[in-house]
This record gives C-alpha cells, sequence and structure tokens, in this order.
C-alpha cells in the first residue's frame, strides 16, 4: 500500500483506518507513536509485523481520558491518581495491574500488566477520541532503529508498511515517555525521560526505584526498552565520556581516513580543529537540547552508508540527562571510546 500523510484536519479519515483494523502512525511531544485499535488483536499483531518487533515486547496503551483507563485496569491506588493529576496529560507512562483478559496477550507481551500513557498532544487526543478506542502506541520506526521524532522519518521506515502518518509538526521533547511501575510495592522507573525521579518524589513523598533498565535474554520486559538493542543507526555509535579528551577523539580521527559522524555540544565543537573527514553536528548547549536532538541526528547519519563511526558526546545522568544517557547507552551498545 501507498502510506498516506495525513494532515490534523484529516482525523476522521485517520480514525476511520483504525476502526477498520489499520495502523495510523501519530504525533505526540515525545515521539511518533504506531497506532492500532488496541483492543483488536488482529490489528495489534500487525504492529509488531510492520516493525519487525519481538513479540515479547510489550506495547504502551495510548489514551484520551483517565475513564478510558478505568476500564482495563485494577482500582487506582491514591497515589495513581495524584501523578495523573500532575502528569497527564504529558510524558509519564504508568504500568497497572489489569483486570482479568482485560487486553489482549499480544499488547501485554503475555503479562498481566499494561503501560498506558496519556499524551500532550491535542492532535492525537483528538484522534483517539474520534475512533472511540484506546490505541497501542510503540515508537513508529523499524525495530532497534533511533525513534522517530517527525512525520518524515515515520515515512522513511513504514511507507507500504502502514495505512497513514499524521503530520503534526516535530516533536517537542525528542526522547520517550518515563515509564513508571505503579504494578509493585515500591514504584519503579524502567525507562527514564522527560518526568524525573525527583519530580514523581515530589508528588508521592516516598523513594522511587530507579535502577530496573534492563531485563535478562530469558525475562520477559514489562515495558518497551529493556530488553533488545534500540535506537541504533547502521554505523557505530562510540560515547565520549565526560572524563574523555576530545583532542584524543580529533587525533583517532585524522589516523583514519574515512568519514567519521560527531555529535557534541557547542562548547566542545568551538574549540576544536576538527579535520576534514569530520563530520560535525551540534547537540547544541545542554541536556535538555541534546535529548531532542538525538534521535533526528542519529538519523541523518544513517541516511549516508559512508559513515560507519559516530562519536557522541556523554553527559552526567542527571534531570533529563538520565533519558539522554540510557537512550545513547542503548544506542551504542554500551561500547565507549575509551574501548578503541
Amino acid at each position: 500500500m501507498e502510506t498516506l500523510v495525513l494532515k490534523a484536519t484529516q482525523l476522521d479519515q485517520a480514525a476511520d483506518f483504525l476502526k477498520k483494523g489499520e495502523l495510523v502512525a501519530f504525533p505526540t511531544e515525545t515521539v511518533y507513536g504506531l497506532g492500532a485499535d488496541a483492543t483488536n488483536e488482529a490489528a495489534v499483531k500487525k504492529v509488531y509485523a510492520a516493525k519487525g518487533r519481538p513479540s515479547d515486547n510489550p506495547l504502551i496503551v495510548t489514551v484520551a481520558s483517565v475513564s478510558m483507563v478505568e476500564q482495563f485496569v485494577q482500582p487506582l491506588s491514591d497515589e495513581a491518581r495524584h501523578l495523573i493529576q500532575k502528569f497527564w496529560p504529558g510524558s509519564l507512562t504508568m504500568i497497572f495491574k489489569l483486570k482479568p483478559n482485560a487486553l489482549s496477550k499480544t499488547v501485554t507481551g503475555g503479562l498481566d500488566t499494561a503501560a498506558f500513557r496519556f499524551p500532550n498532544n491535542q492532535t492525537t487526543l483528538d484522534l483517539i477520541s474520534k475512533a472511540g478506542v484506546p490505541i497501542v502506541g510503540p515508537s513508529a520506526n523499524t525495530s532497534g532503529k533511533p525513534s522517530p521524532t517527525t512525520a518524515k522519518h515515520v515515512y522513511h521506515d513504514l511507507n507500504g508498511k502502514i495505512a497513514a502518518i499524521v503530520d503534526d509538526g516535530p516533536t517537542t521533547v525528542g526522547v520517550e515517555s518515563t515509564i513508571l511501575d505503579m504494578s509493585v510495592d515500591t514504584p519503579s522507573i524502567l525507562r527514564p525521560g522527560a518526568v524525573t525521579k525527583e519530580d514523581i518524589e515530589a508528588v508521592i513523598h516516598r523513594p522511587v526505584i530507579d535502577e530496573l533498565h534492563h531485563v535478562g535474554a530469558k525475562q520477559t520486559p514489562k515495558a518497551p526498552g529493556m530488553k533488545y538493542k534500540h535506537y541504533a543507526p547502521a554505523a557505530q555509535v562510540y560515547i565520549v565520556d565526560p572524563d574523555d579528551d576530545w583532542h584524543d577523539v580529533v587525533d583517532w580521527i585524522k589516523s583514519h581516513p574515512q568519514s567519521v559522524g560527531v555529535m557534541a555540544f557547542d562548547h566542545v565543537i568551538k574549540t576544536i580543529n576538527w579535520p576534514d573527514n569530520a563530520d560535525v553536528i551540534s547537540l547544541g548547549s545542554d541536556a535538555k537540547s541534546a535529548a531532542h536532538d538525538l534521535f533526528a541526528e542519529l538519523r541523518d547519519f544513517d541516511n549516508h552508508p559512508e559513515y560507519k563511526i559516530i562519536f557522541t558526546q556523554g553527559i552526567d545522568p542527571e534531570g533529563i540527562g538520565e533519558a539522554y544517557m540510557n537512550r545513547l547507552n542503548k544506542s551504542a551498545g554500551q561500547m565507549h571510546f575509551k574501548q578503541l
């Protein structure tokens, strides 16, 4: 099929596709998601096929109201309601225990829990309302590749595999939502994002676990991004740690005649005399801009197969810097410049 690119004024057409069991990519403030009717198992299976996604990697359910969540989950705790009041709509996904047989195991990865997200994007909230059902919402990209932050990125990966893309311009955050597991005794962050551990603790007034970002090869992840390599371009990414000397990076680039990609902050770029074979892209001036630009810049390099190596600046994992480093480490497969 030829994938249609729809405007935000064409939501009736997009909603009709969802009602018919087709796939529609949709915008959020974080990244573009790939939508299907979460109550239609056949439609959900199409998501896994279109993305090439492992079947034990659960899907986030995207909603347009709290009442839509309550149809499927066990009674929400007071803590959950406080977090909803503070952060929804927004970049916080929460995992809840489900009512028996509330959602297909295809959605949940075989678990008795599911993750729910109420995005801060009115176009998508209107789309869900018109469709009348919650929609699954993994990132709208080929599984393992950098997540899409524009409709153009989605079209590059999924043209011919999905019915439509709703184009609402570039996303504003640039990395996926924080995932908080509320189905356990102590709330646990399974994926860092723009909503930080400190933000959450300020609402619920108790400590949150923030060390559960990975699972073993034989475990079923409770949230996306915990098990498989993610966000990776064709080139090998190497992290330049804060204590690394960028002049050593330059010396390495000079000794290798092939083109090398570089992603760094403005203050680094300005202080270095870069060799001709270095293609340097700015990550802006701080962690917020770096998180916003990371996926888009990795995708830009991915469009040029001559690049086999990309050196990318690492930062201290504080605030949204934790989300940035989480995605960068997965993109690099934990590889660092000092390992070369």
